[in-house]
Parts: structure tokens; C-alpha cells; sequence
């Protein structure tokens, strides 16, 4: 009987699918038998998120070859249409179905921002297209600043000076107040929630990946005028992958939003410094390495608080790890000593399986 071969694709995707799985069950093991403390336990949700937000940016930075700097932009949609929903059906369809309709709304959001900002933007390269993308990012957290949105009897009001300026009546309320954000979001985020999100995205980029438009995506990376010459239609694959990755970076939005009691525009949640730590986790982990963007989120975010008890040197490791992970993946000798390790194992892989052959 001939042993069934697995393609190496799909190898690659298995493994990724059960790295995750076994965190999660490690995790929920170290929950049930109480060694984790609270302080880890209410960064579980945030890893999710950091993951989702780096795993999508792979997608654009990586997969599409564009450098984007307006991923917390897309966050901050997706985080505020998503809770601007519940808020207001809080109480009036059930908690899940309402929580997975607000995803649905903060991944559309999130992906049509990404379509118009997309096209006129992907027409430019490099610094240019970095440079107009953060400035979107700044942008929409400006403009959720100064936005009010009220509700009563008569429906909805909006206003751009304060919330006076609604004009609500008696029973009216203020859903969307300003630099004050949103309060009273339901309080529907989970790890598990947030490992099934995982899931979701990383089938979503994987499957792309290993398709047909995935192979049209990189050709457009690799060398633009080769692709265009054999009749790749550019800015269709381009608004796919950067509409994808918004989207995906949409829900994150929403899973964030829901984990909060109050959700506030601020420069640390979706400012231009959110974009950039998105970024590292990405440089960090490898361009184009979907594996590598998961790791690196979890390890950076996780670092910092395990060296909390190192208040004076904390930063400084954090640092050196920085600095460690940028060397182990660029630099030419390390790359060199991992493949000679690869090629190390594969042959004596192939020589066990001669061996048992014969």
C-alpha cells in the first residue's frame, strides 16, 4: 500500500493550524490549573488582536510587496463601526448574533475604506505610498475625534462641534461622544473568540496564498512590468490584497472594541505608532513568512511584561531581543546557517526514506 503524500504547501499550512491549536490548548490547560496569572490572562485577547494585525500586514508588506503605514487606520474603522453597532443593539437580538453581525460590519467597513483609499493610493511606491498611508491613519483618528453621534425617538443626529449640538430630546443618548469615544461597549471578546478569528484569517491569507490570484499577487511583488506584459490586471490583484488585509485588520478593530468598557481614538491605540510596532512584528518575523509574523507578535508582545520585574533593565532587553531577532533573520551568515541546516535535514530525511524503501 503506497503512503499518501501531502503536498508541501499544504504541510506548511497544517503546521501553522496546529502551532496555533496547541497554544491555545497550553493555555487553556494553564488557565484551568490556575498558573497564569491575571495579569497574563487579560493579555490573551491583545495577542489575538496583535496577531490578526500582523498576519494581514504580511499580507500587503510581504505577500503584495507595498509598505503600508496606515494599518492602524483600518483598526480604528473597523473598531468603531463594529461597536457603534452593538451599542446600539445592545439588548435587542442575542449577544452572539449580534457580536458576529458587528464583525461582519467592521470587516466591510474596514475593506470599503480599503478600496477607496486603495485606489487612487497603490498607484504609488514606496516612501510615497508609506507616507500617504499614515497619513490616513492619522487621519481617521482625527476625524472619530471630533465626530458626535446621538440617537433618540426621532433618530439619528450628527455633529462635528459637541454633543449640545445634537439636540437630542429627554430620552436620547450619545452613542459616538467625541475624544470621549464610546462607553458601554458589550463586553464580548474572548481568547477563544479571539483563537477562531485566528483561524478564520489565517485560512482566509493562506488559501490566497496558494491560489492562482495568490501566485498573480507576488508576480506583481517580484517584477511589476513582467506581470503586466502577460496580462495580469495589476490594480485588481493590487485592491484584493490591500482590501483583504484592511478587512481582516477591520475585525481585529472589532475584537479590540469589544474587549474594552470604554473605546477612545487616542494616538497609542490607533496612532501611527501602532502602525509601526504592526510593522515589526512583521520585519521581525520575516517578509512574506505568515509563520514567522505569529511568532513575533506574541514573543514582542509578551516580552515586556514578563521583564516587568527587571523595571530598570526591561527596555534594554527588550531591545537587544530586537536587535537579536533583526540579525537572525537578515543577516547573510545566519540565513546561510539555516539553510545548511534545511538541506542538512532534508537529506538525511531522504536517506531514512531510501533506507526504509529498499
Amino acid at each position: 500500500m503506497k503512503k499518501m503524500k501531502i503536498a508541501k504547501t499544504t504541510k506548511n499550512n497544517l503546521i501553522t493550524y496546529s502551532m496555533v491549536l496547541i497554544a491555545y490548548i497550553l493555555v487553556q490547560i494553564l488557565l484551568i490549573t490556575g498558573h497564569i496569572s491575571s495579569l497574563m490572562s487579560g493579555l490573551l485577547v491583545p495577542l489575538c488582536i496583535y496577531v490578526m494585525l500582523a498576519v494581514s500586514l504580511n499580507l500587503t508588506v510581504g505577500i503584495l510587496g507595498e509598505l503600508s503605514l496606515g494599518h492602524a487606520g483600518f483598526m480604528c474603522v473597523g473598531a468603531f463601526s463594529g461597536a457603534f453597532f452593538s451599542k446600539c443593539m445592545d439588548g435587542l437580538m442575542p449577544d452572539g448574533i449580534r457580536f458576529f453581525i458587528a464583525l461582519l460590519i467592521g470587516a466591510a467597513a474596514a475593506g470599503i475604506f480599503g478600496i477607496l483609499i486603495g485606489i487612487p493610493v497603490l498607484r504609488l511606491k514606496g516612501d510615497y505610498l508609506a507616507i500617504v498611508t499614515l497619513a490616513f491613519g492619522e487621519i481617521i483618528k482625527n476625524l472619530v475625534n471630533v465626530l458626535y453621534i446621538g440617537k433618540d425617538k426621532n433618530g439619528f443626529h450628527f455633529s462635528m462641534k459637541d454633543s449640545i449640538s445634537l439636540h437630542l430630546d429627554g430620552e436620547g443618548q450619545v452613542i459616538i461622544n467625541g475624544a470621549q469615544g464610546i462607553t458601554g461597549t458589550p463586553h464580548d471578546a474572548s481568547f477563544t473568540v479571539g483563537i477562531l478569528l485566528i483561524f478564520i484569517s489565517l485560512i482566509i491569507i493562506l488559501n490566497l496564498i496558494n491560489s492562482r490570484d495568490g501566485r498573480a499577487i507576488m508576480s506583481i511583488r517580484d517584477n511589476r512590468i513582467a506581470a503586466e506584459s502577460t496580462g495580469i490586471n495589476i490594480t485588481k490583484y493590487k485592491l484584493m490584497a490591500f482590501s483583504i488585509s484592511a478587512s481582516i485588520a477591520g475585525v481585529a478593530g472589532v475584537l479590540y472594541a469589544h474587549n474594552l468598557s470604554t473605546l477612545t481614538a487616542l494616538p497609542k491605540n490607533f496612532g501611527y505608532n501602532m502602525s509601526i510596532m504592526i510593522l515589526v512584528f512583521v520585519v521581525l518575523g520575516g517578509i512574506g513568512n505568515i509563520r514567522g509574523s505569529i511568532i513575533s507578535a506574541v514573543i514582542l508582545t509578551l516580552l515586556p511584561e514578563l521583564l516587568r520585574g527587571l523595571s530598570d533593565y526591561r527596555m534594554l532587553i527588550y531591545a537587544i531581543v530586537l536587535i537579536v531577532m533583526m540579525l537572525l533573520n537578515w543577516s547573510p551568515k545566519a540565513v546561510e546557517w539555516k539553510e545548511g541546516l534545511k538541506e542538512k535535514y532534508f537529506s538525511r530525511l531522504h536517506f531514512r526514506k531510501e533506507k526504509e524503501g529498499r
